[in-house]
């Protein structure tokens, strides 16, 4: 009996570090720039987005950043601004507001994360034209924006 009882506290032991090593495992390291594009990241980022409040100064380094990239999806505006609130537009709002809040980066550094942030998603490249085109509501890797709507993230793996 004693056995089986230290056998089950093992295994549930080595169940519960596994689960931990595999949560660290999936967790994104936003500022290494190397990003996987997924759902779940584009999700976490539009969730920084709308929770993260930047002070003035840390807008002006967001501003910095962003101003003189074109949007991906719309070349007519920067990606500061872009011509709307899109998905696309919240993920990369979001990474900026992430970096520069929680890992102090600079201009430079939230510029290449966020150029790191758009090839994940399209790898292929952005033609810049999908908002005139009519293409918002279409995946990343489509050239769309993801959608409109932050419930109805289109995305496709």
């Amino acid at each position: 009996m004693k056995k089986t009882l230290v056998m089950t506290l093992i295994l549930g032991c080595l169940v519960v570090a596994g689960s931990l090593l595999a949560a660290g495992e999936t967790e994104t390291d936003w500022t290494a720039g190397k990003y996987e594009g997924s759902r779940e990241q584009v999700l976490e980022l539009m969730d920084y987005y709308r929770s993260i409040q930047l002070t003035p100064e840390q807008e002006a380094v967001r501003q910095q950043a962003l101003a003189d990239m074109p949007a991906p999806c719309c070349k007519n505006f920067s990606a500061a601004t872009c011509c709307c609130e899109c998905n696309l537009s919240r993920s990369l709002w979001g990474l900026s507001k992430l970096l520069i809040t929680e890992h102090q980066a600079d201009a430079d550094q939230v510029r290449q994360a966020v150029e790191g942030w758009i090839e994940a998603l399209n790898p292929d490249g952005y033609e810049g034209e999908t908002c005139t085109t009519g293409r918002c509501n279409l995946p990343f890797k489509q050239d769309g924006c993801g959608g409109m709507q932050e419930h109805r993230l289109m995305h496709a793996p």
